[in-house]
C-alpha cells in the first residue's frame, strides 16, 4: 500500500470513529483538519484528492467512482479480490486498480443496502441499479468460486440519435417504421446497442404520446412528454413480494398506453408483450438477443411457448406475424461502434405454417421497400 493510500485508509478509520458518518452532509472541514493533522505539509492538490477518496468511500463506491466518473467507461468490472477491468471506447484493459476481498464486501453493500436489496451465502445473486441509472450484477460465493464478482454497466449521459448507428437512408427507413406505428424488435448480442437504439428510435415518437416503458431494470430514457416508467421488482428477504415482467406489462395495458416498451423480452412475458402488440397498441417496441432476425423470431416463439405451452406451434407464428412488423439487426463493429446491420419485414405464415422474413436493409444497406400496411397514417 502506497503512503497515500495509507493516509486516505487512516482517515477514514479515524473519521468514522470520532463522527457519525450516516450525517448530512459530511463534514468535509473535519475531514481537511484530520488530514492535516497527520500530514501538515501536504499540498493543496494532494490534500483535495485524499478528501476526494475518502468521501468516495463514505459516500460513494471508493475508488470505482473514479473509472465511473470517466465518460468513456462503459463497464467497470470486479472479478474477486485483485484488478479491476474496464471497457473503455469498445476494448477490454485492466486498471491499476486492485481491491481486497472486504473492499468488494463494503462495496456490494454500498450498492444493495439503499434499495433494500441484499446478497449473502443464501441469496449469492442480485441485480441492482446505480442513481445515474447504471445497472449492476452482483454474484457472491459459493456461486462466484475465486471470489464476490460485480458488473456495472453505465449509460451515456446523453441519448444515441439514429444516426449514430446507420445512414441516411436506413435512418430515413426506421424513422418511418416508428411514425407509421410499425411493432418493432431489436434484436442483437450482449453489448450491441440494443436498448441504445431502442431510445434513439423511441426519441422519434409523437412528443405527445403516452408512453409506457417496462423494464427489469430502468434504463431506457426516452425524451418524450408523457412518459411512465415501471421497473420489475425482486422478492424480499420472504421470498415474496416480486413484480415480474409479465406482471408490469399486463397493468401498463390497464393505464391507457398508446404506445408500450418493454425493455427486454426474456422469459414468459413474451406472451403478454404478443397479445398487447395485437390490440390495438401500435407503434410499441421491444428487444431479445438473437443473432440475426431470423433467430429472433424463433427466440420469441420459444419464449412465448414458455408463457403458454398448451398454445399450438402455428399459433404462436400467426400471433407473431400479426404483431411485429419490422426485426432491427443491431450488431458491434471491431472498434466500439453499433451499427444497424440489418432489417426484416415479417411476412405471413405459409401453408407450411412457416414464418419468415423479407430484407428491407442487409449490411446497412437499403435493400427493399416496406410491403406491410401502415398502422398509423400521419398526421
Amino acid at each position: 500500500m502506497n503512503p497515500e493510500s495509507e493516509l486516505v485508509e487512516e482517515t477514514h478509520r479515524q473519521l468514522v470513529t470520532l463522527t457519525d458518518t450516516d450525517q448530512d452532509p459530511l463534514p468535509i472541514d473535519r475531514l481537511r483538519a484530520l488530514v492535516l493533522e497527520q500530514a501538515p505539509l501536504l499540498s493543496a492538490d494532494r490534500l483535495q484528492a485524499v478528501v476526494a477518496a475518502v468521501v468516495s468511500r463514505v459516500e460513494g463506491l471508493g475508488r470505482l467512482d473514479g473509472l465511473l466518473a470517466d465518460p468513456e467507461v462503459t463497464d467497470v468490472l470486479v472479478n474477486g479480490p485483485g484488478p479491476v477491468w474496464i471497457e473503455r471506447r469498445g476494448r477490454l484493459c485492466r486498471t491499476a486498480i486492485e481491491l481486497t476481498h472486504s473492499e468488494i464486501e463494503v462495496l456490494v453493500e454500498r450498492i444493495l443496502a439503499p434499495l433494500g436489496r441484499r446478497a449473502d451465502r443464501s441469496t449469492p445473486i442480485a441485480e441492482a441499479r446505480l442513481p445515474d441509472g447504471s445497472r449492476v450484477h452482483v454474484v457472491l460465493a459459493p456461486v462466484a468460486v475465486d471470489g464476490p464478482c460485480v458488473a456495472i454497466r453505465r449509460f451515456s449521459a446523453s441519448p444515441y440519435q439514429l444516426d449514430s448507428f446507420a445512414s441516411p437512408q436506413v435512418v430515413e427507413v426506421l424513422r418511418a417504421a416508428v411514425v407509421g406505428g410499425a411493432n418493432i424488435v431489436v434484436s442483437g448480442g450482449t453489448g450491441s446497442g440494443k436498448t441504445s437504439l431502442l431510445n434513439a428510435l423511441a426519441a422519434a415518437v409523437d412528443g405527445d404520446s403516452r408512453i409506457i416503458t417496462v423494464e427489469d431494470a430502468a434504463e431506457l430514457r426516452i425524451p418524450g412528454r408523457h412518459v411512465v416508467r415501471f421497473e420489475c421488482r425482486p422478492d424480499n428477504a420472504e421470498g415474496a413480494g416480486g413484480i415480474d415482467l409479465g406482471q408490469l406489462v399486463r397493468s401498463a395495458l390497464r393505464l391507457r398506453p398508446d404506445r408500450l416498451i418493454v425493455g427486454e423480452v426474456r422469459g414468459a412475458e413474451a406472451f403478454d408483450l404478443l397479445q398487447a402488440l395485437n390490440t390495438g397498441h401500435d407503434g410499441s417496441m421491444s428487444t431479445c438477443h438473437a443473432n440475426d432476425p431470423l433467430a429472433a423470431l424463433r427466440r420469441l416463439e420459444m419464449l412465448v411457448l414458455m408463457g403458454a405451452p398448451a398454445v399450438p406451434l402455428p399459433a404462436v407464428r400467426e400471433l407473431l406475424s400479426a404483431a411485429v412488423d419490422l426485426v432491427v439487426q443491431v450488431v458491434r463493429t471491431d472498434g466500439e461502434a453499433r451499427r444497424v446491420h440489418s432489417v426484416h419485414e415479417v411476412g405471413n405464415v405459409d401453408a407450411a405454417a412457416n414464418l419468415g422474413t423479407t430484407a428491407l436493409v442487409e449490411g446497412g444497406l437499403v435493400v427493399g421497400r416496406p410491403q406491410r400496411p401502415v398502422r398509423r397514417e400521419r398526421s
